[in-house]
């Protein structure tokens, strides 16, 4: 179990009970489109994203980036972290027909895959009795070497240019990212993951294959 700073905001109940079996704080739904008019509910978003921060982790397909860019432009960037899950196909058990997309959900994923997409937005990790490593929370510190900027996707091919779309794709792919996630979303990411180096190092692969 890990326990954590920020309060986490998935889409539904189902994806509550799955969170809340591998971390120790305050987890709520936003109740799918719901959340669109439903303002009391923003308003308790907004107080605790004051008090102790939040932690959007959504579907990766669209209705998922939908509701995640409505509590993107509610809510202070500096007081929200974006975790994300990779795109994988397939059906949770307790449905009898695939989504829209065919993508699983929150609900859907494995722990380890949870944990990481946690880690990796850079959640405050106060206590873990997982097995794992304490102190990853805070890598993204030190790999703002070099921070990417708009420019540098440009210049990398990631933007812009013949080929970006497909290129950055394949990106998001190798990162485990939804390939739905905007060039904006990508550089906020990888900035708490990475750096212009490793990025550049990244494209140099894939380019090469």
């Amino acid at each position: 179990m890990i326990r954590i700073k920020e309060a986490i905001i998935v889409e539904g109940r189902y994806d509550v009970n799955t969170v809340k079996q591998l971390v120790d704080t305050i987890v709520l739904e936003t109740g799918g489109f719901r959340i669109f008019s439903d303002k009391e509910r923003l308003s308790m978003f907004r107080q605790l994203s004051k008090k102790r921060g939040l932690l959007i982790l959504t579907d990766s397909d669209g209705a998922g980036l939908v509701i995640r860019n409505y509590l993107k432009g509610s809510i202070p960037a500096s007081q929200v972290k974006h975790a994300y899950i990779p795109e994988i196909f397939g059906k949770e058990p307790r449905k009898r027909t695939a989504s829209k997309e065919g993508k699983l959900g929150v609900e859907g994923m494995k722990p380890d895959v949870l944990r990481e997409a946690l880690r990796r937005a850079g959640a405050t990790i106060l206590d873990d009795t997982s097995g794992e490593e304490t102190g990853k929370c805070t890598e993204h510190a030190q790999r703002a070497i070099s921070p990417i900027k708009k420019a540098d996707l440009y210049a990398l091919g990631l933007s812009g240019q013949p080929g970006s779309e497909k290129l950055r794709t394949q990106v998001l792919r190798e990162l485990g990212l939804p390939t739905t996630l905007s060039a904006n979303a990508l550089i906020e990411f990888l900035n708490v993951i990475s750096n212009r180096d490793e990025l550049a190092a990244l494209v140099e692969e894939i380019r090469k294959k």
